[in-house]
């Protein structure tokens, strides 16, 4: 271990994280397979599903760091290890010295992405994608105004919104990518705006700018869902989609009243 790995570790071990394991690179390795079960790759790292000793299930993200990026792994440790939300993936441990990895808590139904784009999946019908939608803003509120500083997650998609056993929405990736980076927060930064579909491509911000009723309907309704679905509720979700990326006046000011005016019209119980 070198120098800066171990003043790495220095820093992990007087993090006032208190709830947090760390693992060592065996640990990872026999938890993967040997880094056999990869869920996905990037540019930042691969991903494993993970199985550790006492059957626990988990998924560990391998986070690569350019040199002078090396400290932010340490306070990626820190600002995660203090979200504690129940629409909010858990960190449950990491890992530092060979290589470094976090360790999540497992999302027992994977991505939204999964279940949107996968034909094998069984397709969710119109409450659960409402419920979906509401633990989103849940978890967007906690972060925009229950953490101190406030955490702003600007890649949200259908791959980083995971389902747990009940189809809860848990918001994931939150924090990623070194924060605090200069460079990483210039990418997410410019990554913020004209955000595409994950299923065809198309620029979400103008889709939802030019949608209008009734004659784009048909277009706005995923083929899966048939006629079960609520045109009120459709209704209502387009306006809120419309106020978010029309609103110049730092739209996340605005994230506890879009939580409650959609806990209001979304008839479903409540979470």
């Amino acid at each position: 271990m070198d120098s800066k790995q171990l003043n790495i570790y220095s820093n992990l071990q007087n993090l006032p994280v208190i709830f947090l394991r760390r693992f060592s690179y065996n640990d990872i390795k026999r938890a993967t397979d040997g880094f056999s079960r990869v869920i996905a790759t990037s540019s930042h790292g691969a991903s494993y599903k993970a199985k550790f000793q006492g059957g626990r299930v988990a998924v560990v993200k391998e986070i690569h760091l350019i040199d002078q990026e090396d400290d932010y792994f340490y306070r990626e440790v820190q600002l995660l290890g203090r979200l504690h939300h129940r629409h909010v993936v858990a960190l449950d441990g990491f890992s530092v010295g060979r290589k470094r990895f976090l360790v999540f808590e497992n999302s027992e139904n994977g991505s939204l992405k999964e279940h949107l784009n996968d034909p094998l999946k069984t397709p969710l019908d119109w409450r659960i994608r409402l419920k979906i939608i509401v633990g989103v803003a849940a978890a967007l509120e906690y972060l925009h105004f229950f953490c101190d500083p406030p955490v702003y997650h600007v890649s949200i998609s259908s791959s980083t919104i995971m389902l747990d056993e009940n189809y809860n929405a848990k918001l994931s990736d939150v924090g990623l990518l070194g924060s605090g980076s200069n460079q990483v927060t210039a990418w997410r930064t410019s990554n913020c705006n004209g955000q595409s579909s994950d299923r065809t491509g198309a620029d979400l911000s103008q889709w939802i700018e030019e949608s209008c009723f009734p004659t784009s309907m048909d277009n706005m309704i995923d083929p899966d869902l048939g006629n079960n679905y609520n045109t009120r509720e459709l209704k209502g979700l387009l306006a809120v989609a419309r106020f978010c990326i029309k609103s110049e006046d730092k739209p996340n000011s605005f994230t506890p009243q879009i939580y409650r005016y959609l806990q209001r019209k979304v008839s479903i119980l409540k979470i």
